[in-house]
């Protein structure tokens, strides 16, 4: 327990410095002129990245790490899962520029 309560507390402290560069990024994704949708999507993946990352490291400090590979596993579909738009319209761009 008191590794769990160690991590939410650094997490918690750190959430000001997330709020801030979350922040940053969505103004220079709007000075750029980019898809605010994208950044958000990128966000969401580097969110479940962390969490899923998170989440694996204490189980396997609890001794089961069977379960943290399952929870990598877990995390890495979902953020194939969220990435699929970005990648369709990656794909469709490619397409697009193939003379023919």
């Amino acid at each position: 327990m008191l590794i769990v309560f160690t991590g939410c507390a650094i997490f918690l402290f750190l959430v000001d410095q997330i709020y801030l560069i979350i922040n940053m990024i969505e103004r220079l994704a709007s000075n750029a002129q980019v898809n605010l949708v994208y950044v958000e999507t990128i966000l969401k993946i580097i969110g479940i990245a962390y969490i899923a990352e998170f989440a694996a490291q204490i189980t396997k400090d609890a001794g089961q790490g069977s379960i943290a590979s399952k929870i990598e596993l877990g995390g890495k579909i979902l953020i194939l899962a969220t990435a699929i738009p970005i990648l369709t319209v990656m794909i469709e761009t490619i397409i697009q520029l193939i003379p023919g």
